[in-house]
């Protein structure tokens, strides 16, 4: 990796097109490469003027993130840091933007990591979350800080800075009624996980999202056109029912 890091834009891009595959989850090689210093080289790639650079180090990244373990999650954010993270949060580049995203989607998944993660950034989070989703962005781009949304709803305490956020809240309704169903899917998916029956206070939310207009919006959604949405919303449905 050490060659790698005064090497020309042009080696640069062909080098890191190949890390992108070679740290998929499922790649034998993703290990020894982990052990080699690429976080530190694929951070600062996305610090690149060159758009091709910065995209390949933030894909790079997203994929080496994807179920990866907590150590390896805590050591992108520490070399990537909050900064520079929200920095790729307001690229000018979509494509940027869009795996900026699915970095942070991956960061955010298993329920301990969640709630670590957000336990430390959390504020931060939620204000890139909420510039995103009221931004002038794409369908794709949206979809994605939902889903980020309904990752965050899954944790156990990372859940409150949603159902303290009633802006937060409001922007998730206003999605469950998009006419984009998958906005709609996603949207309905945070609701479903915050509302679960199983979790810990989900009474108290149950409560709260009914006085907010929250059941009225899924009881329409149960005859949604669309078959998943139909059952998603069923399926949230159910957790008042029970």
């Amino acid at each position: 990796m050490k060659l790698l890091q005064n090497a020309p834009d042009e080696v640069l891009v062909m080098a890191s097109s190949t890390l992108c595959n070679l740290l998929l989850e499922f790649s034998p090689s993703k290990e020894p490469i982990l052990e080699s210093g690429v976080i530190d080289l694929l951070c600062s790639l996305t610090q690149s003027e060159s758009p091709a650079l910065r995209i390949n180090g933030i894909w790079a990244l997203m994929n080496m993130a994807f179920q990866g373990d907590q150590k390896v999650k805590i050591e992108i954010l520490r070399s990537l840091g909050t900064d520079q993270l929200f920095c790729l949060l307001s690229d000018a580049d979509a494509i940027v933007l869009m795996k900026t995203l699915g970095l942070l989607r991956n960061l955010l998944s298993t329920r301990v990591h969640i709630d670590q993660i957000m336990s430390s950034h959390g504020k931060q989070i939620m204000q890139a979350v909420t510039l995103i989703l009221e931004g002038d962005h794409s369908m794709e781009i949206k979809e994605q800080t939902l889903c980020i949304l309904a990752n965050i709803a899954d944790g156990n305490t990372a859940k409150e800075l949603i159902m303290t956020n009633d802006d937060i809240l409001q922007k998730i309704k206003y999605y469950m009624g998009h006419s984009n169903v998958k906005l709609q899917l996603a949207a309905t998916f945070c609701i479903s996980n915050l509302i679960w029956n199983e979790e810990d206070g989900s009474q108290a939310r149950q409560d709260k999202l009914r006085e907010m207009g929250f059941v009225d919006v899924l009881h329409k959604l149960t005859q949604a056109l669309d078959p998943n949405l139909c059952d998603r919303a069923k399926t949230a449905m159910q957790q008042y029912l029970a």
